[in-house]
């Protein structure tokens, strides 16, 4: 199988933290297991070059999820700001006309 395949098999945080051999805290994967998938996401969409290599492409990928896990070992989803609702911390307003509300 090639890099690509093997990473379309998996399917939950840990299933990635334990592919790319990394040790992690199940607590801290078990609160921010979409947080770390989405930043390391982002990671990669951000990513400028991915190299062809799959050892190199590996090794990247590894990196950035380390690096997703750790922003969430050091910091907290609301800190974080990873997914929109987190990022809207603005009150919402919306207005209604009185003509529109219908008894």
């Amino acid at each position: 199988m090639s890099f690509e395949e093997e990473l379309e098999e998996l399917e939950s945080a840990e299933d990635f933290l334990q592919y790319f051999e990394l040790d992690y805290d199940q607590s801290v994967v078990h609160v921010n297991r979409l947080h770390i998938l989405q930043r390391f996401h982002d990671y990669l969409s951000k990513a400028a070059d991915i190299p062809e290599d799959a050892e190199q492409k590996k090794a990247l990928y590894n990196q950035f999820l380390q690096q997703a896990y750790q922003d969430f070992v050091d910091s907290d989803a609301q800190t974080e700001k990873v997914f929109k609702v987190f990022k809207d911390t603005e009150p919402q307003t919306a207005f209604v006309a009185l003509k529109d509300i219908s008894l």
